[in-house]
C-alpha cells in the first residue's frame, strides 16, 4: 500500500491516522512540532512550504488536509496552507482530502445539504470556500483529484467545542453560559465520525470531486446537549443561560479569539443544522450513538466517567 500523509494531529488528523494504521497503511504525519499518535512516521515540517510538502509527498497515494491553525489566524494561515497541499497534490499525483466545516454556506434559513451555494460574506467562511473553490476546480481542470468533508462543532475525545468546555461546570454542579441561544437547535459532529469519513470517502472514487458531510451525532441545542450529558455522567442538570453580549465584547478587547466570534454568532443565536442523509445512504456511515459519544466526550476531557 501507498504512503499516506495526515497534515494535522488534532483530534481529526489522529482520528484519520489511527484508523488508516489499522489498516495496515504506511502513515506520515506533518506538524510543526513533529508530533502525532503512536504507529505513525513523524515529520516536524512547516505544511505551508509548498517545496518541502511536494517532496514529501512524492509517491504518495493521499494528502489529509486536517489542519487547524490558530482560529484569530484563519485569514492569513489557511491560504498559503492549502495553496501548499493543492500543489504537492498535483504534483504527486495524490488524492486530496479536505477536512472542513459548515462555515461556506454562511447564514442559512434552511438545513444544510452539500449542494448548498457557498454564500459566505464573513472572512472564516470565505476562505473556507475559496479552499473548496480552488480545489474543486482544480480537480474539474484534471491537475488533481479532491473531496472535502464538513462537519459542525465538534465533540468527542479531542474536541475543544464550547459544549466540551462546559462540562468541568457540568460536573461541579455551577451554572453555566454559553455563548448565543440555549435553546437553538444545533447540529453536532463526533470527531471520529468525521475522521471515519474523510478515510470513507478517500477510497471511493465516485465520492471525488464533491463535497460530504459527516454524519451527525446529534441535533439537539446546547441547553439539551448539556442534559444529556448531565444524564450520562449521573450529575443533575445545572442551570444553562446566555451569556450576556457585553460579558463577549469585554473579553474580546483582550481574547483575540474571542474576537472573532460575531462574526460567526449567528451558528449559536439561531437554528444551525446539517443535512448527512446522501452520506449514509451512498457511503453506508452512520453517526456513532449520541450518549456514546458523550460518554467518549466526558472520559477524554478527564472527567473521571468511566
Amino acid at each position: 500500500m501507498g504512503t499516506q500523509i495526515v497534515v494535522g494531529a488534532g483530534p481529526i488528523g489522529s482520528g484519520v491516522a489511527r484508523a488508516l494504521l489499522t489498516r495496515g497503511e504506511d502513515v506520515v504525519v506533518v506538524t510543526r512540532s513533529g508530533g502525532g499518535p503512536e504507529g505513525v512516521r513523524k515529520v516536524a515540517m512547516d505544511a505551508a512550504d509548498a517545496v518541502a510538502l511536494t517532496k514529501l509527498a512524492a509517491g504518495a497515494e493521499a494528502i489529509y488536509n486536517c489542519a487547524n491553525p490558530p482560529y484569530n489566524r484563519w485569514t492569513t494561515d489557511w491560504p498559503p496552507l492549502a495553496a501548499a497541499m493543492l500543489a504537492a497534490a498535483a504534483d504527486s499525483g495524490a488524492l486530496l482530502v479536505i477536512a472542513s466545516n459548515l462555515y461556506g454556506y454562511g447564514p442559512v434559513e434552511t438545513v444544510m445539504t452539500p449542494d448548498l451555494p457557498l454564500a459566505a460574506q464573513y472572512p472564516k467562511g470565505q476562505v473556507r470556500a475559496d479552499m473548496w473553490r480552488d480545489a474543486l476546480a482544480a480537480h474539474q481542470a484534471g491537475r488533481v483529484r479532491a473531496v472535502e468533508v464538513r462537519g459542525s462543532d465538534y465533540v468527542g475525545p479531542g474536541a475543544e467545542s464550547h459544549l466540551d468546555r462546559a462540562f468541568p461546570a457540568l460536573l461541579a454542579g455551577k451554572k453555566i453560559r454559553v455563548l448565543g441561544d440555549p435553546d437553538a437547535q444545533h447540529s453536532w459532529t463526533h470527531t471520529e465520525d468525521m475522521a471515519a469519513t474523510l478515510v470513507a470517502v478517500a477510497g471511493r472514487s465516485d465520492a471525488w470531486g464533491q463535497p460530504w458531510h459527516a454524519p451527525c451525532a446529534a441535533v439537539r441545542s446546547q441547553r439539551e446537549a448539556l442534559a444529556d450529558a448531565a444524564e450520562v455522567a449521573g450529575v443533575p442538570t445545572t442551570r444553562v443561560s446566555a451569556l450576556p453580549g457585553w460579558q463577549l465584547r469585554l473579553a474580546g478587547l483582550f481574547n483575540p479569539v474571542i474576537r472573532e466570534l460575531p462574526d460567526v454568532s449567528y451558528q449559536v443565536e439561531r437554528t444551525f443544522v446539517y443535512d448527512d442523509s446522501r452520506t449514509i445512504a451512498e457511503l453506508g456511515l452512520a453517526a456513532t450513538p449520541w450518549p456514546e459519544v458523550l460518554r467518549r466526550s466526558l472520559v477524554a476531557a478527564g472527567t473521571g466517567i468511566g
